[in-house]
């Protein structure tokens, strides 16, 4: 019985010691850390912020367009040969009607020189023929043989000068060549490219606008364009012709314009972003787009203002103002560089966060930080 007693105790002993255990761990414990917790301060996330502002906006249509040459052509031979000199070096400028290209004429010289022989026989032939048929010596169709024979000869001595001109390759405009693709002594057939010739002043740009916008576009209209190869430079020119059809595929007309290259920094085949300027500018809301959240359920920015006095009295020191955020849906507009248009959801003078959203919820208290903004790399992706 004794022991029977002893083991009893023990164990309600034990019992009692693991439910205190269980009721410390469970219960008063999760209660003393969500205490700390509460007790402890909470750091306030830093903000990189900018204020809403309005700028003068231009509407533009947006486009990828082409460059071309005025002028662009390949010389190459109508004729074959062997190129006897070459006038000319890869990348000069040249003038209208200066020589590139010489190939081998020997054998059409020689021929000038017998068919200019034949031509004179052939003349001084008709001249006899003529004095004797005045004295009445011979007949008239005398006459009109010899008159055959002269402009026969005639004839022969043309083609042959046409043979010669055209193995003298020269420049139908000024331009800048292109490579040379030929070497001295070198055989090349007709129609072979030897080197290309391009009208670099002005320049041509093609570029296609969506069929909508065929009303908002005319001859004469400026455009603005800005190329890779020249970041931060703008090129200024004008439409100077609309396709006339739309394309069954894309539903686009093509435009071209004109563009001014004095030191030929625009080349044939460039990638070209441009933008027609159309209508006449108009004052817009305008916030930089790091500063908008975009999702499905619309775009949101969130607002800087102060904290009402009652929230940040406890928390925020005398000298230092109390700000919070407010959560704000706005309506977006057209897109210029960094910055984004807003049409309904802010004004002018506002502030709003443009880094370190996701870190916040609204109404939540924020700092500014002077330093905490990422600088805009120089040259942006272009949309």
């Amino acid at each position: 019985m004794k022991r029977a007693v002893a083991l009893t105790i023990v164990f309600l002993v034990l019992a009692g010691l693991a439910g205190g255990l269980a009721f410390f761990q469970f219960s008063v414990k999760p209660q003393m850390i969500k205490g700390f917790i509460a007790a402890a301060p909470r750091p306030v996330p830093a903000v990189a912020v900018a204020d809403v502002r309005t700028e003068t906006w231009q509407a533009r249509i947006a486009a990828i367009g082409t460059f071309r040459a005025v002028q662009g052509i390949d010389i190459a031979p109508q004729v074959g040969g062997v190129v006897r000199s070459i006038q000319i070096e890869s990348g000069q400028d040249v003038t209208k009607g200066q020589l590139l290209v010489q190939i081998d004429d020997s054998v059409e010289q020689a021929d000038l020189k017998s068919n200019l022989a034949t031509l004179k026989n052939a003349e001084l032939a008709l001249e006899r023929q003529r004095q004797l048929v005045t004295g009445g010596s011979t007949a008239t169709a005398n006459v009109d043989s010899a008159l055959a024979a002269r402009d026969s000869a005639a004839a022969a001595a043309d083609r042959t000068r046409a043979l010669i001109a055209q193995k003298a390759l020269i420049a139908p405009f000024a331009g800048r060549l292109g490579l040379r693709r030929i070497d001295m002594g070198q055989y090349v057939s007709p129609g072979t490219s030897i080197i290309t010739l391009q009208q670099l002043d002005p320049i041509d740009v093609d570029f296609p606008v969506p069929e909508q916008d065929i009303g908002r576009v005319s001859v004469g209209q400026a455009i603005e364009i800005a190329v890779d190869a020249f970041p931060g430079k703008i090129f200024a020119g004008k439409v100077t012709s609309i396709d006339a059809r739309v394309s069954i595929e894309a539903r686009t007309i093509v435009l071209r314009a004109q563009v001014g290259n004095p030191e030929r920094e625009l080349r044939p085949g460039m990638f070209a972003n441009v933008s027609v300027l159309v209508g006449t500018g108009r004052d817009l809301v305008t916030v930089p787009r790091t500063g908008v959240s975009y999702s499905l359920y619309g775009d949101t920015v969130y607002v800087v203002k102060p904290a009402p006095v009652d929230a940040g009295a406890a928390q925020a020191a005398p000298a230092e103002q109390a700000l919070i955020v407010e959560r704000r849906v706005v309506k977006t507009g057209d897109t210029r560089g960094d910055r984004v248009a807003i049409s309904s959801g802010l004004a002018a003078g506002d502030t709003i966060v443009t880094e370190g959203q996701l870190k916040l919820q609204p109404n939540a208290r924020v700092r500014i930080d002077a330093n905490a903004g990422l600088k805009a790399p120089q040259n942006l992706p272009r949309q």
